[in-house]
């Protein structure tokens, strides 16, 4: 039987492990971040938990499978996880956010039923996939990107104009644009969904942008 000792270390050990994957999705601005991530372990952690004290409760009377409840949080954690997932039309957006938080989900598990080396080599290498991983996707594996901008700019079709031949320059394609009015009540932003096709021009973009007469504030949306 679990003791309270027990069951604390348990939760707080999931927590402690979700709270450094939920950081990083944070750190990027993602919606599904540290709280959420926090959460979704902890209570993994508890149904796995709730599942053992159950057979621990009934398993000399009639047959129990501990795993049973457990299973459900998998199948259930596909309806958040599709939640995180964005189609804004070349790009999808979300996939990687949604894949961390079923692995917290099994991280919560895992922990919950005592499986603690098995825990942290999941969150050690959850974490260098997220972090590490993603460095070496951009720079040696696609072929193209995509990214959104975000420009602080004065209004008119001749600004507009200006900064769609920039991107001209640098061979990057507009997937989506979005207008709207800037927090001054005078100024306009923009956002504008980019496919770039060499990576190294990105700073330029900015950098460029950044001087055009007219423009406030611009800068890549976080990944």
């Amino acid at each position: 039987m679990l003791n309270d000792w027990m069951i604390l270390f348990r939760l707080v050990l999931a927590a402690i492990f979700s709270g450094m994957i939920g950081f990083e999705r944070e750190f990027h601005g993602r919606a599904a971040g540290f709280r959420t991530h926090i959460l979704l372990c902890v209570g993994s952690t508890l149904v796995m938990l709730t599942s053992m004290h159950i057979f621990d409760l009934y398993a000399s009377r009639i047959a129990v499978d501990p795993a049973r409840i457990a299973a459900g949080v998998i199948t259930g954690i596909g309806f958040l996880g599709a939640g995180t997932i964005m189609h804004a039309k070349s790009a999808v957006r979300g996939l990687t956010t949604a894949a961390s938080l079923w692995v917290v989900a099994g991280i919560g598990l895992a922990v919950g039923s005592g499986l603690y080396y098995g825990a942290f080599l999941t969150t050690l290498l959850t974490m260098v996939t997220l972090m590490i991983f993603s460095r070496i996707e951009h720079s040696m594996i696609r072929k193209d990107w995509y990214r959104t901008i975000i420009i602080d700019s004065k209004e008119g079709v001749g600004q507009l104009k200006a900064i769609r031949e920039i991107f001209g320059d640098y061979r990057s394609d507009i997937t989506d644009f979005e207008v709207e009015k800037a927090k001054d009540g005078t100024n306009m932003l923009l956002k504008v969904g980019l496919k770039l096709y060499e990576t190294r021009y990105a700073d330029r973009i900015i950098d460029d942008l950044a001087h055009l007469d007219g423009v406030k504030h611009v800068k890549w949306e976080a990944e």
